[in-house]
């Protein structure tokens, strides 16, 4: 990929948007906190296993209708990083209202699964994402929690390695994201179009501290139990970009680390698929900036479309959770 950041431990200054009241010439601050950048390549699973001790880590998919994929990835993380390195304590896939095999492939392929629906119910079943998300927190027992995205066509033991590598080196960073290229197709890169045209906009004008993450709606990430606990979870698609604003809002900016994981090749959707997540990502920016900006739910209406309402309510962090006061005291 190409170096949109400095990498391999080194920080990385942004220029963010100038503040309210600016001069409409003024020039941009370049004053925004440091995020660290690093390189999967820079740990090895060997090595961070050994600077494990007793922690545990917990590798969570939130899955719907990934049966052709998740079978492979964990077939893959349970061969290459709990039995060939003793990495990984768990793999736990949250099924999230699934209507093909995926439930019955992970469990074949040696994953831990869950029924999203059946997880506190007393909440609701719920579906998307963040919900899917929000359960695995609460079924899974790590330390640390890496959560990976079921749809990934190449996935590789580095996506895990590198997530891991900054939370087990160093105690300062609480929470990782990772970024990728992202090709479209044979032509080359170009995935990302919610965060170029969405995303990295609104976190350059309203989260300025968080403007040199590279992909900030990349479903790859990870972070320590004790912060993550602390944070609500959006239900759907806005919980990429609520728990990265919710993180810096609590432990700061200088607590964020990014790791390149190289390549990624997933589905990708049509750009009338892609509507929903961009409204839902803009509603919980937008909510996050002032809760009295824009309502929790909201229509999306476009032309040749059915009227949809696109709700970004949240679930409450388990700390507050008494189900889950009760299964970690």
């Amino acid at each position: 990929m190409g170096d949109p950041a400095n990498r391999h431990g080194t920080l990385v200054r942004g220029l963010v948007a100038a503040p309210v009241g600016a001069e409409p010439d003024a020039p941009p601050r370049a004053d925004s906190p440091m995020i660290r950048t690093f390189h999967h390549a820079e740990f090895t699973a060997e090595h961070l296993a050994a600077a494990k001790d007793s922690r545990l880590v917990s590798v969570c998919l939130p899955a719907r209708n990934e049966a052709e994929t998740v079978g492979p990835i964990v077939e893959l993380l349970r061969s290459e990083l709990v039995e060939r390195v003793a990495l990984v304590d768990e793999i736990i896939v949250i099924d999230d209202h699934s209507t093909d095999r995926t439930a019955d492939v992970a469990a074949a392929a040696g994953a831990k699964v869950a029924q999203a629906e059946a997880l506190l119910p007393e909440y609701g079943d719920g579906h998307g994402k963040g919900e899917a998300m929000w359960k695995s927190l609460f079924v899974s027992d790590g330390d640390l929690v890496v959560w990976c995205d079921a749809d990934v066509r190449n996935f590789g033991p580095e996506y895990v390695v590198g997530l891991l590598g900054p939370l087990l080196t160093r105690s300062d960073i609480a929470f990782v994201k990772g970024f990728y290229d992202r090709p479209l197709g044979e032509g080359g890169n170009g995935g990302g179009r919610v965060t170029e045209l969405v995303a990295r906009p609104i976190l350059a004008v309203l989260f300025p501290d968080l403007a040199p993450i590279v992909q900030p709606l990349a479903g790859e990430y990870a972070g320590r139990r004790d912060v993550l606990e602390q944070l609500p979870f959006v239900q759907g698609y806005g919980v990429d970009i609520g728990l990265l604003i919710d993180v810096c809002a609590r432990v700061g900016a200088g607590a964020i680390a990014q790791v390149d994981l190289g390549t990624r090749l997933h589905r990708n959707r049509p750009l009338h698929e892609l509507s929903p997540q961009a409204m839902s990502v803009l509603q919980t920016a937008l909510r996050r900036a002032d809760p009295d900006l824009v309502a929790t739910a909201a229509v999306l209406a476009r032309p040749g479309f059915d009227p949809m309402v696109i709700d970004v309510a949240e679930r409450p962090p388990l700390a507050d959770v008494p189900e889950y006061r009760r299964s970690t005291a």
